[in-house]
């Protein structure tokens, strides 16, 4: 049997929709797991109509996240629906959510429920805030998780409205926690012989990747806030206007490296400049570096700011567009860019690659994902669960499948 990466022989139920939950699905597909996906007969998600580009009525986000799954269709609030749902869990060893919480519950498949059918799953929940607390209850978007966990506060300029990425960062944020959350269950799983509930929220996920914020606040008062391109006090570290109109970022914030820049830029006596001589004087006096360093790119092409300073050892690099992405040497050297062919369109799709890279059992990319909903319907309600073609068609009929 080939082993398809790290997780193979892991099955995983996915019940959730959109960003945050599937993308959980996806990670632990991309590691080899088999991933079932369940939507509801004649409901779909909605990731399958997203994206921006549009080529022959497809849209492609999909593409991304529904990549090594397997779909079949299930109303979980029919009684019949609810009883395969716990056949499958029995099957499986992590179940994958992002209701609002207290939903599965209704339905009668909360962990409890679930444990009882199979004491080794465990239930990776994703939501707004959380299953416990004063606001479990609300619906949750990666928007309002980024402004609430005070993520946002910190993007933008000085004095302007704070923009949000172009991108549902905070889905982003949990899904990879939430899969991270699955793998340390596994291994636990591996010690108790149980499963457990992995609660993952959008908010706290945003919050954990804001560095010393807390703790500036704690014992200084400190509230910080956006600061445009740089980082208060952390230079240089800045984007700077090359001879063309591009810009280069150049970070040289560490002292030695900082004097590697100024040799490069051919002015060596920078660095024990008292104004510049360590990290706190550089900060101190942020702006002047930045004029310095600004200068000195402003007359010389981008490659040419880039080259000397790498070869330098100083790190700088160019702001590059999905353009430059996708024909970057070096991400195709390591497979960052990989094609999946979409049976939707007929064609090959580019998308990321798969990260880590493992040195023994590498995720791979073995399917764009199902074009239809319920396409693996018969594999596995048949060929899993043991059920019969007359059985599919009545509960089909039915409205289950």
């Amino acid at each position: 049997m080939t082993v398809t990466g790290p997780l193979d022989g892991i099955r995983v139920i996915e019940v959730g929709t959109l960003i945050s939950g599937p993308f959980a699905g996806r990670l632990l597909g991309d590691m080899g797991a088999e991933v079932i996906k369940v939507e509801p007969p004649g409901a779909p998600d909605p990731l399958r109509t997203w994206g921006q580009a549009e080529r022959d009525g497809q849209r492609f986000f999909w593409t991304v996240h529904a990549r090594n799954k397997k779909a079949v269709t299930l109303n979980l609030r029919a009684p019949r629906g609810r009883d395969l749902f716990l056949e499958l869990a029995a099957r499986a060893d992590i179940i994958v959510e992002n209701f609002r919480p207290g939903t599965l519950e209704r339905w009668n498949l909360g962990y409890d429920v679930l444990s009882q059918h199979n004491p080794g799953i465990i239930l990776v929940r994703v939501s707004g805030y959380g299953q416990t607390g004063p606001n479990a209850h609300r619906a949750g978007y990666a928007s309002v998780a980024e402004a609430e966990s005070g993520l946002r506060h910190m993007n933008g300029f000085p004095g302007g409205p704070p923009p949000r990425m172009a991108l549902s960062l905070g889905d982003s944020l949990a899904g990879m926690f939430a899969a991270q959350g699955a793998l340390a269950a596994l291994y636990r799983r591996t010690v108790t012989g149980r499963g457990q509930v992995v609660d993952t929220a959008l908010t706290e996920s945003c919050l954990a990747v804001q560095e010393s914020t807390i703790p500036d606040y704690d014992v200084g008062g400190v509230v910080r806030g956006p600061s445009g391109t740089r980082l208060e006090g952390i230079a240089p570290s800045n984007i700077y206007q090359s001879a063309d109109g591009s810009w280069v970022v150049i970070a040289a914030n560490q002292d030695t490296v900082f004097a590697r820049l100024c040799a490069a830029m051919g002015q060596p006596e920078l660095a024990a400049d008292e104004r510049f001589v360590d990290h706190r004087a550089r900060g101190r006096n942020q702006d002047e570096l930045d004029a310095i360093i600004g200068a000195w790119a402003a007359a010389r092409a981008p490659a040419d700011i880039i080259e000397t300073l790498s070869a330098a050892g100083v790190i700088a690099g160019p702001i590059n567009t999905v353009a430059e992405v996708v024909t970057d040497p070096q991400l195709l050297s390591r497979d960052m860019i990989v094609d999946h062919f979409d049976e939707r369109a007929q064609r090959n799709v580019k998308g990321p690659g798969v990260i880590p890279v493992l040195s023994e059992s590498p995720g791979t990319v073995r399917s764009a994902g199902p074009a239809r909903p319920g396409q693996h319907n018969d594999e596995v309600y048949r060929d899993l669960l043991g059920h019969t073609r007359e059985e599919l068609d009545r509960w089909e009929s039915d409205g289950v499948l």
